[in-house]
């Protein structure tokens, strides 16, 4: 990385500017961590998941800041509640942005793009997406056959219902 390219990024922010920077550093480096990337994979919830990380980034970036959690919720657009889970740890958000904080204070601020998102694994990765599609549809029809399934075998119960009716009758 060349010295144009280089952002510094305060653990202990002092001005809006940097309050964004930490925040964004925050964000970035969470979402870019693999065990993040495969939990927001696996997730139906994929918006509601990112949208979480960011609220935490945000709560935390402040918080360090010297903000308090009436101030974050107002400067974030959330509630009061929402915020204090967040800087209380409460949420999985949380924690994971916390973890990302603390290995900025050991370590420095660093953001390693995982192999996928570099390149060097790009058909590694295409693989892998095409295969994930692959299992979606095949969920899909599985659900699509499920359902039918469960159809037929409800008819058969109500036949079998009106037989056994039709037999106790005659």
């Amino acid at each position: 990385m060349s010295e144009e390219e280089t952002v510094e990024i305060p653990l202990k922010p002092a001005s809006r500017s940097e309050i964004h920077r930490l925040e964004a550093a925050l964000i970035i480096a969470t979402l870019l961590r693999e065990d993040v990337l495969q939990r927001i994979r696996e997730s139906t919830e994929r918006l509601t998941w990112i949208d979480s990380l960011a609220v935490a980034a945000g709560a935390f970036a402040r918080a360090r800041a010297g903000m308090t959690a009436s101030q974050i919720a107002e400067d974030l657009g959330r509630s009061e509640a929402t915020v204090r889970r967040h800087l209380s740890g409460r949420t999985e958000a949380a924690k994971l942005i916390e973890e990302t904080y603390r290995k900025f204070l050991a370590e420095g601020v660093r953001i390693e793009l995982p192999a996928a998102v570099r390149g060097e694994e790009p058909q590694r990765a295409r693989e892998l997406e095409s295969r994930v599609r692959e299992l979606e549809e095949r969920v899909r029809a599985l659900e699509e056959e499920n359902r039918e399934l469960r159809s037929r075998v409800e008819a058969a119960r109500k036949l079998a219902e009106e037989l056994v009716g039709a037999l106790k009758g005659s």
